[in-house]
C-alpha cells in the first residue's frame, strides 16, 4: 500500500512530468557548481539550504527506514516513517526544511549530492551516512536507461551519445568518478560506511545486518528476514506499481549484475578500464567495488 507521503510525493511528480512535456529539452536541466540537476525536481535555493544534521543520512533509505522501524515497533511502526514527501533532500524547494525539522528523530533521507554538496550541519555534526556504489559500467547502463525513461530528464539520440557524456561528467549529478573520488577521501570517517550494490546482490541478509549495525542497531534474525524480504529487488519490483504508481517502472528495472555486457562496445570497455585504473585503482574505495570481478570479461 502506498503511504500519505509516497502518494503526494507520485502526484507532486506527475504534475512536473506534464510541465516537462512543455519545456524543450535544454530547459530540463541546469548547472549548479559545475554540476547539472533537473529544473524541475529541484533549485538553486533547495541545494544550498542547510540540511538537517540528525537524519539519518543515505542512498538506499528504503532499506534504513525499515531497519528503523522494525527495530523499534514496540514504539509504533509509524513513529519514525518519514512523512514529508521529498525523500531525497535536494528534491523539492526549500521549504521542505522547515517541514522535516517538525518530525520525530531518526530521520531518515537519500541524496545523490557529491560529498563536497552536503550541507555542512551533516558533516560537522557527523551524521551517520550510508554510502552505496554500484560498478560504474552497469551505472552507466542503469543511468542510460533511467534517463531515456524518465521525462524529467533530457533523454540522448544513442547509448553511444550517453556514454561519451557520462565519460565526461556532462549528465545529471555529475561525473561517477569524480563522485567515487571524493567519497573514497572519506571511507574511514567514523560515521560513513561504503557498501556495493553488489555486496548487497551477493548477500542482502549479510548486508542488512552491516548497515542495521552502522546505525547502531542490533536485529534479532526474524527481524534482518522481515528487512531482507522487504528489500529484495525482485519483490520490491513486483510491488513498484503499489507502491510507486505509474513511476515504478522507471525506478525499478532490471536490477542485475553485468548488465553492461549488453551495451558496451569492445572500445568502450577498454576506455572505462583505463579511466578506472586511472582514477581508482589502488585506492580502498576501488577495492571494494571489485573491478576486476564486474567489470572484466
Amino acid at each position: 500500500m502506498m503511504s500519505e507521503a509516497e502518494s503526494k510525493f507520485q502526484d507532486w511528480v506527475m504534475k512536473l512530468v506534464e510541465k516537462a512535456k512543455e519545456l524543450p529539452p535544454k530547459e530540463l536541466v541546469f548547472t549548479y557548481d559545475r554540476h547539472l540537476y533537473s529544473a524541475l525536481l529541484t533549485s538553486e535555493h533547495t541545494l544550498t539550504q542547510p540540511g538537517i544534521a540528525d537524519d539519518r543520512f543515505n542512498w538506499v533509505f528504503q532499506l534504513v527506514k525499515n531497519i528503523v522501524n522494525v527495530n523499534e515497533k514496540e514504539s509504533g511502526e509509524e513513529k519514525h516513517e518519514s512523512k514529508t514527501h521529498f525523500p531525497l533532500l535536494e528534491f523539492g524547494g526549500p521549504e521542505k526544511f522547515e517541514e522535516m525539522k517538525k518530525l520525530p528523530s531518526p530521520r531518515v533521507y537519500g541524496t545523490h549530492e557529491h560529498y563536497e554538496n552536503i550541507p555542512k550541519s551533516i558533516i560537522e555534526q557527523k551524521t551517520k551516512i550510508l554510502v552505496v556504489l554500484r560498478n560504474p559500467k552497469d551505472t552507466a547502463v542503469s543511468y542510460f536507461h533511467f534517463c531515456q525513461n524518465n521525462p524529467l530528464l533530457p533523454t540522448f539520440p544513442s547509448w553511444d551519445e550517453f556514454y561519451k557524456k557520462y565519460m565526461t561528467g556532462e549528465v545529471p549529478w555529475g561525473s561517477y568518478f569524480d563522485h567515487a573520488l571524493l567519497w573514497n577521501k572519506h571511507i574511514d570517517d567514523e560515521n560513513v560506511m561504503v557498501i556495493t550494490f553488489e555486496e548487497l546482490k551477493e548477500n542482502l541478509i549479510e548486508g542488512v545486518k552491516k548497515v542495521a549495525k552502522h546505525f547502531g542497531y542490533s536485529l534479532n534474525e526474524e527481524q534482518v528476514q522481515k528487512v531482507s524480504s522487504k528489500a529484495d529487488f525482485k519483490v520490491m519490483s513486483e510491488n513498484s506499481q503499489k507502491t510507486h504508481g505509474n513511476l515504478g517502472k522507471i525506478f525499478f528495472r532490471k536490477g542485475v549484475v553485468g548488465d553492461w555486457k549488453n551495451l558496451f562496445t569492445d572500445k568502450q570497455s577498454e576506455e572505462m578500464d583505463a579511466k578506472f585504473e586511472e582514477c581508482l585503482a589502488g585506492t580502498k574505495l576501488g577495492a571494494e567495488l571489485k573491478y576486476n570481478i564486474y567489470c572484466k570479461d
